[in-house]
């Protein structure tokens, strides 16, 4: 039987994907509400304060590194600075350390190289967005374009770029409490997306290979 997750943090850093972080906080918020599990959603940041996310969008961190408590699962956004991120000791060495006692650890998007940095996907598989996937094969990644990847007996978890982070964060509830839980989160969300590909054959062309497939719908 799982452990209670009781801290469930949400890395921040400058030029963050708001959707990224945004997304999953709103599906691991509800499982809170419903559930009571996580016990606590919160921010955390090197140094504390607002960061500036990517497009806008300003974020107060909740805690910084230094007085964060242990947390039980993590997630990493992704975004413009993680090549920056990537050569932060301070940011690598906090997930390294979380990671020792977390339950899960999870990517979205772009955040998969900030967990290569740190060395949580040596072996693994992972998902990225689907404009760095060749990039992240170049770490040595075993990169594969799904929408999100669990390693069978594994705590890591990658989504691939911004919205799929709900998927994964669905997919993380569904696996923890069931999916008569997961059920409820998605309806309270009212998350059904349809798979309609907007756009050219140009655009539809660059789509990720678990969109390209007979059963994908196009607006033409």
């Amino acid at each position: 039987m799982n452990k209670k997750i009781k801290n469930f943090g949400f890395l921040l850093f400058p030029d963050l994907e708001e959707l990224d972080l945004v997304g999953p906080w709103e599906i691991f918020s509800l499982w809170r509400d419903q559930t009571g599990e996580p016990e606590n959603c919160l921010t955390v940041s090197e140094t504390g304060g607002t960061v500036r996310c990517k497009k806008g969008l300003r974020i107060v961190a909740d805690r910084d590194f230094a007085n964060c408590p242990p947390l039980d699962a993590l997630l990493v956004p992704g975004g413009d600075r993680r090549k920056l991120e990537m050569k932060n000791e301070k940011l690598l060495q906090f997930v390294r350390e979380q990671d020792e006692n977390a339950q899960a650890v999870l990517s979205v998007c772009s955040g998969a190289f900030i967990l290569q940095a740190a060395g949580l996907l040596d072996g693994l598989r992972a998902t990225t967005h689907w404009s760095v996937a060749q990039a992240l094969r170049e770490t040595g990644v075993q990169t594969i374009e799904e929408r999100f990847i669990r390693n069978d007996g594994n705590k890591i978890w990658t989504s691939a770029g911004v919205s799929a982070g709900i998927d994964m964060a669905l997919a993380f509830v569904a696996a923890r409490a069931g999916e008569e839980a997961a059920g409820r989160v998605q309806l309270e969300a009212e998350y059904y997306p349809s798979q309609l590909i907007y756009g050219s054959p140009k655009i539809r062309a660059q789509v990720p290979k678990y969109l390209r497939d007979e059963s994908a719908n196009s607006t033409e």
